[in-house]
This record gives structure tokens, C-alpha cells and sequence, in this order.
């Protein structure tokens, strides 16, 4: 590929902005598909990448590079009071397409991915997002916009705070954050306070889908309440082919804690969590026992 030398030009008609080693003009309003080269500095071309998209307001499309890990060594957004994060804050509609992994590896703690208010992420096909450590919530991803995963993953986060892989930021007022996961295992994460694996929290809306014989697994998560997964006063939580196993709790309700809101369970066992599966929970969480 011919190496295009680095400029950026900024019009009203649109922008030409190099992302890895691809210049790309961009009208101001279309969606762009923007290559995300693994080499010679994968790192630089992932956040180059996430900011141009940032830069419209169309839905654009990150294609990361076959099979390539984006090792992330410091970070490029977040903010002292939300937490430090890998990835410029996400304020548009991105989708990242793989097979890839987005991973950190530093000394100093942050999260992979923030999703701003006004943003939307999806990871699509074998997308995994690891080893994000967030200094508050959200160790993989913190959501206050909307975060979609199909045939994803989220693996071997933390977080001081609540969701360890994934956070549905607490939201008073305004559009509440809302999570979907299709066929997307979350696993091995683990958070200090609610919700090991997810977090869905005030007024957010959480969706797991998994498909029969072969459930979506949320397991092997910690936490001091809610091991798999924290439901604190959200609007709405549904599982669907769904299996919360394996996880633990410091305190209780090692599978699923639930606190208001309204929970939907389909064919998603909870069971086999320490030291048990949801008590302590108010109400109670459909089909749970132990």
C-alpha cells in the first residue's frame, strides 16, 4: 500500500483525516468504512481511527485488521472524575468489525472504552476487549450512550467501582444508557462493588441473548454483590438463553442482584454461584433460586 504523508485538512464540505497509513476524505454528513492497520503502530491507528469517526456525526465503520491485537499503553480519553480511558470518548455512532482484540498493557490503570451521551458503540464479529482496569466503573467499557455486542466478548476486566466488563452508567435524568449482548460471553471480570461481570444501573436497560444448546455465558465474574451481573434500580433487565454460572460474590447473590426494576428471565439459568445464586435480592429475581 503506498504511504500517504500525514495531513489534516478541515472544510466545511468535510475533512481529510490519515487514519494508520490511509488518507480518507470524508463529507461532513456520509459515513466512512476506515481500515485500521495493525502495523507499524496499531495503537496510534486505532485512536486515530475512533477520532476521525468522532469527527461527524454519521454512523461510520471501523474494520480492524484480521486476527490483530491493539495493545493499548496509555490513554487517549477519560477524565479524572469518570475515570482514564484507552480510546478517545466515544460521541458518534462507531462500529468496530473483527476478528480482533483491544487490549491494555500498562502499569497505570484504565478502561478500554467510554461511550459519551451522544455516542453509540458496537463491536461486531469476535471483537474482545481485555485487561481494562478503570479507576470507577466500567473496567472494559463505560456506557452512558448505547453499546451493542454480537459474537464479542468482554474478558479479564476490572473496575474499582461497579462492572467490572461493562457499566451502565447510573443516569438521574436525560436517555438513559442501554446495553445489548447476542452470543457475547462476559467472563472474568471482576468489579469491588456491584456487578463482576455488568452493571446495569439507574434507570439503564440491559438485553443478553443467547441462542438454545448454546446459551450466552456470563461466568467465572466477581464482585462484592452480584458476581454476573448488578441490576440496581434500571429500568429494565432481560435475559434470554442466558447462563449465569460460576460466579462470585464477597457478599452475596454470587449469580444475579437485583434491586427494583423490572427482570425478565427466558431460559437462563442461574446456578452453581457463590456463596448463592440471587439472595438478598428485592424483588426477588424470575426463575432463581438458592
Amino acid at each position: 500500500m503506498r504511504r500517504i504523508r500525514s495531513t489534516i485538512v478541515r472544510a466545511v464540505v468535510g475533512a481529510t483525516v490519515v487514519a494508520g497509513s490511509m488518507a480518507i476524505f470524508t463529507p461532513a454528513a456520509w459515513a466512512i468504512t476506515i481500515p485500521v492497520a495493525c502495523g507499524p503502530n496499531p495503537e496510534q491507528a486505532l485512536v486515530d481511527a475512533v477520532n476521525l469517526a468522532n469527527s461527524t456525526s454519521a454512523a461510520d465503520t471501523l474494520v480492524l485488521a484480521a486476527g490483530c491485537t491493539y495493545v493499548m499503553t496509555s490513554p487517549h480519553g477519560g477524565s479524572l472524575l469518570t475515570g482514564l480511558d484507552a480510546l478517545p470518548v466515544i460521541t458518534t455512532p462507531i462500529e468496530m468489525i473483527g476478528p480482533a482484540t483491544i487490549t491494555r498493557s500498562a502499569l497505570l490503570p484504565f478502561r478500554i472504552a467510554e461511550v459519551g451521551t451522544t455516542g453509540s458503540l458496537t463491536l461486531t464479529t469476535s471483537v474482545a476487549l481485555t485487561n481494562g482496569s478503570a479507576l470507577g466503573d466500567g473496567g472494559a467499557i463505560l456506557n452512558h450512550g448505547a453499546v451493542t455486542l454480537t459474537n464479542s466478548s468482554l474478558g479479564g476486566n476490572s473496575a474499582t467501582g461497579n462492572g467490572g466488563g461493562l457499566a451502565n452508567a447510573d443516569t438521574p435524568s436525560g436517555t438513559a444508557p442501554a446495553a445489548t449482548f447476542t452470543r457475547s460471553p462476559v467472563s472474568g471480570n471482576t468489579a469491588l462493588l456491584n456487578g463482576g461481570g455488568i452493571y446495569n444501573g439507574l434507570r439503564g436497560t440491559l438485553t443478553t441473548t443467547g441462542v438454545s444448546g448454546s446459551p450466552l455465558f456470563i461466568t467465572a465474574n466477581t464482585a462484592a454483590l452480584g458476581g454476573g451481573i448488578a441490576a440496581v434500580s434500571s429500568t429494565a433487565t432481560t435475559l434470554t438463553q442466558t447462563a449465569v454460572t460460576t460466579n462470585n460474590a464477597l457478599l452475596g447473590a454470587g449469580g444475579v442482584y437485583r434491586v427494583g426494576g423490572t427482570m425478565t428471565t427466558t431460559s437462563s439459568p442461574i446456578s452453581a454461584n457463590t456463596p448463592n445464586n440471587c439472595v438478598g435480592s428485592a424483588p426477588a429475581v424470575p426463575n432463581c433460586t438458592g
